[in-house]
């Protein structure tokens, strides 16, 4: 028996499928913001319960990578650091890249790792992958204060490094949004396509080593070849991590073409992401 029209004004919310391609329904995320929250701390809390150091190791990570990056590109290969101290480069290059690889490998198992939930109860699916993304931005801050000590330590040294104190300020959280947006972008693509090709999953942490070293993490753009220049340029990546690296150490390969590039790129690639995940979370318990 069809409801009237005063029954249906006595719900709060009605639940109906979406059929649309651009019917995103983005304002439900806002809605569900407690139990966004609740994810993120779940989250967060999960790297590092049952652990010796806890999280330390947000820490530690990122001092290891960097040290064995100075020991081995600048040590022993002598790769050009640009004329900047090679900790702190390589430092100011994994900071960023490891928010952006962490949010795309995490992100990329989101409807294999939550399958059970899913099928139990409604709740926009797109919140899950969110909460890794802004769990992730927890771990970056933590990273991220160790570039600034490192930053605050050589500067007190009197090294060669020209901070662009306007820069950080105005251009720091314009490139953390670009950096979880591309993470979440690519991220919830692989997600949606896994669940019905289960061999992409292997390919990811795979391409994102690979991504790394096509992307000026362990030696400076300028380095490079004219001839194979273009071709890192195109990587979205390359404008983001010189443009943090030329306002928190006042060198590379900084120009405002790459970046509105990369910035374009970004705003494609996540909402090209959020119409895919949308479409496959209607029928993925058929599949997974």
């Amino acid at each position: 028996m069809p409801l009237s029209s005063d029954s249906d004004a006595s719900w709060d919310l009605v639940i109906q499928s979406k059929s649309g391609w651009l019917e995103l329904h983005l304002a439900d995320l806002w809605r569900y913001r407690d139990l966004l929250w609740m994810f993120v701390r779940r989250d967060f809390v999960a790297v590092y319960k049952q652990t010796i150091l806890g999280p330390l190791w947000f820490f530690i990570q990122p001092l290891l990578t960097t040290l064995t990056f100075t020991i081995i590109f600048s040590g022993v290969a002598k790769i050009s650091t640009d004329g900047l101290p090679p900790l702190l480069f390589y430092l100011a290059g994994t900071t960023p890249w490891n928010y952006f690889a962490t949010c795309l490998t995490k992100t990329s198992t989101t409807f294999k790792d939550n399958a059970n939930l899913f099928g139990k109860v409604y709740f926009p699916r797109l919140i899950t992958p969110l909460s890794i993304v802004v769990s992730t931005l927890i771990q970056f801050v933590i990273q991220f204060a160790t570039l600034i000590i490192a930053l605050v330590w050589y500067l007190w040294q009197d090294a060669a490094i020209h901070p662009d104190w306007a820069g950080i300020l105005l251009g720091s959280p314009l490139l953390i949004l670009m950096l979880g947006g591309l993470g979440l972008g690519f991220g919830i693509i692989i997600s949606a396509l896994t669940t019905k090709y289960r061999d992409l999953a292997f390919l990811v942490t795979f391409g994102v080593q690979l991504a790394m070293y096509a992307t000026p993490i362990v030696y400076p753009l300028s380095t490079v070849p004219e001839k194979y220049r273009s071709w890192l340029e195109l990587n979205p990546m390359t404008g983001v991590v010189e443009a943090f690296r030329s306002i928190y150490l006042g060198v590379g390969s900084f120009s405002w073409p790459m970046l509105g590039y990369s910035a374009a790129f970004t705003v494609v690639v996540l909402l090209l992401g959020i119409i895919i995940f949308n479409r496959v979370e209607k029928t993925f318990m058929d599949t997974v």
